[in-house]
């Protein structure tokens, strides 16, 4: 059985792609009705995969990075500076950002060719990352946040309000959206300098959450799915086929 860990979509094109154990690398070409394997190079679990200037990132466990720049068809290694698990990817201002166990942080501005390591204040382990209005924000384990204003060169703390892990954050409409352990949520409107907590009608973990068409939604345990259409100020429960 495939566990899929992390999905990401080329609009223009319409290529969908999805990473998951085993170095497993789905692709779809005909907007998500069927997948078929693409060509992994590596054994190892991947758990972030993003795309950003008509190239995609995956990476995973052992710092594991690989990339495609035909279009999702083939992957190749590349390069990882660090042996540590990586958790997620994004891609913002022709840069690509990956976070991961013990603060690990790392950045490529040559489209994904070679990455190379970034500071952070505090070596927690960061689960989720991404980027908005020119700030890459990561949030973590025990609350931690911590943005960048300069293209994930430095990173500074944000005020977090709790000290449950945060496992993802999103962005949209000009604020930010962070989900984790326990049913929080929390949000920033002042570019991810601090974040407050939101309304969440759940106690259960939420593991993801994304944003589209105005909406924001957040999916968790048990079948969890969460939507807010306030901008992320407050959340109901959504209807889930599973439980």
């Amino acid at each position: 059985t495939l566990a899929i860990t992390s999905f990401t979509v080329d609009t223009s094109p319409g290529v969908f792609v999805a990473a998951g154990n085993s170095g497993n690398i789905l692709r779809s070409t005909d907007n998500g009705s069927s997948f078929d394997n693409a060509t992994s190079p590596t054994a190892n679990t991947l758990k972030g995969v993003t795309f950003g200037n008509n190239t995609f990132v995956a990476v995973g466990s052992s710092g594991n990075i690989v990339r495609s720049m035909d279009n999702g068809s083939s992957f190749d290694n590349v390069t990882s500076p660090i042996e540590t698990d990586l958790y997620r990817i994004t891609f913002g201002n022709n840069t690509f950002v990956a976070v991961g166990q013990n603060g690990n942080i790392l950045k490529s501005t040559d489209n994904g060719s070679s990455f190379d390591n970034v500071t952070l204040p505090i070596p927690t382990n960061l689960r989720g990352v991404t980027f908005g209005n020119n700030t890459f924000v990561a949030v973590g384990d025990s609350g931690y946040i911590a943005r960048s204003t300069d293209n994930g060169t430095t990173w500074d703390n944000a005020t977090s309000p709790t000290a449950n892990s945060l496992v993802d954050v999103t962005f949209g409409n000009n604020t930010f959206v962070a989900v984790g352990l326990s049913g929080n949520i929390l949000r920033s409107t002042d570019n991810g300098s601090s974040f407050d907590n939101a309304t969440s009608p759940t106690g259960n973990h939420l593991y993801g959450v994304g944003h589209g068409n105005n909406i924001f939604v957040a999916v968790g345990s048990y079948g969890n799915i969460l939507r807010s259409t306030d901008n992320g100020t407050t959340w109901d429960n959504a209807t889930s086929p599973t439980a």
